[in-house]
């Protein structure tokens, strides 16, 4: 691509690089200039223009987006993401359900480091989407690009963004309770309202004393494909009831903590091939924490390791609840 400025009679059928005022209006920046559009431009006394032109081996920047987005989305139902029309070289991708982002492994950076300008912005990497919600943009930076660098950024870009909808239909959450007195639905509401964002089903209450014992046997009875434990007093040891519960049941524990505030004391495991999550006290507020990033990776069918849980810790500081009982910031310092 040729830019520069040009003698004004000289630029018809090139781009004009930036807008002019002219009688009765404006001339926009990346309108392709006709005759009757110089004409105007020579009668405000300008001699030059400023523009693009496009060689054989360019593709205009509209066409270059929408080539760049059809290689990123070759299945838009199937991947979940809806294409928009392209304009000023920019053309963007909306969810069309409900679920996370799954980008693939280091796509977007290589994409990105092909040809500067050609680029592609996204969310973050397994954020919860809804319908509708912009996922990612694609902006051709100049007013064209070579076709050679074009090619590569689509091969490189092939289906790298899905929407990972929910893998599973239902839910049992077991909640503990240390008095005769039955829980509130707090933390129950604030389940349902999560599990709903993502079409998962809650399963009828179950209830039972903050006892392994008791919580073993509800948990061989829980009916939902996935269970969540959500108990009266913070599990604050590996060995603490709920994750003794767990393996007492016949179950595993895959790992206890998370470096992720608030949000610390998540478990994770597996009971009869059905994921066990054990839910931080703090998952009874609908505030963000870190809970939410476990819960809907495993309910839309991701895969998540100890090694997964502990790279959460970037990012992980997350804000302060009204509901935490100490707040971060009124802790002090200690001194020796």
């Amino acid at each position: 691509m040729k830019f520069g400025p040009v003698p004004v009679l000289e630029a018809v059928g090139a781009i004009l690089a930036h807008s002019k005022p002219v009688d009765g209006g404006v001339l926009k920046k990346g309108s392709p200039l006709s005759e009757a559009d110089v004409q105007k431009l020579a009668a405000t006394g300008a001699r030059t223009v400023t523009v693009a032109r496009l060689e054989p081996h360019d593709v205009h920047e509209n066409a270059a987006a929408s080539a760049f987005a059809q290689a990123v989305v070759q299945d838009g139902e199937g991947q979940g993401i809806r294409v928009s029309g392209a304009g000023t070289g920019r053309v963007n991708l909306y969810a069309t359900a409900p679920g996370i982002l799954e980008i693939t492994p280091g796509s977007v950076e290589r994409v990105n480091a092909i040809d500067p300008m050609i680029s592609i912005a996204t969310l973050p990497r397994w954020q919860r989407v809804e319908p509708g919600m912009m996922v990612a943009t694609i902006k051709i930076i100049a007013y064209a690009v070579t076709k050679t660098a074009l090619a590569d950024v689509c091969a490189a870009a092939q289906s790298c963004l899905t929407i990972r909808q929910a893998a599973f239909r239902s839910v049992t959450l077991i909640e503990t309770q240390t008095g005769a007195e039955p829980n509130s639905d707090k933390g129950r509401n604030a389940t349902h309202a999560r599990l709903s964002r993502l079409g998962v089903a809650l399963e009828p209450q179950m209830q039972v004393p903050h006892k392994t014992a008791p919580l073993a046997a509800a948990l061989w009875q829980a009916q939902g494909d996935v269970i969540f434990i959500l108990t009266a007093s913070a599990t604050s040891d590996p060995a603490d009831v709920a994750p003794a519960a767990v393996r007492a049941a016949g179950g595993t524990v895959e790992r206890f903590g998370m470096p992720v505030d608030p949000g610390n004391l998540l478990f994770v495991g597996d009971l009869k091939g059905k994921p066990v999550i054990g839910l931080p006290g703090c998952a009874r507020s609908p505030a963000l924490n870190g809970a939410d990033w476990v819960l809907e990776r495993v309910l839309c069918g991701v895969g998540i390791s100890a090694d997964d849980i502990a790279a959460m810790g970037v990012g992980g500081l997350l804000k302060d609840i009204p509901t935490r009982p100490v707040p971060r910031k009124r802790i002090e310092t200690p001194t020796e």
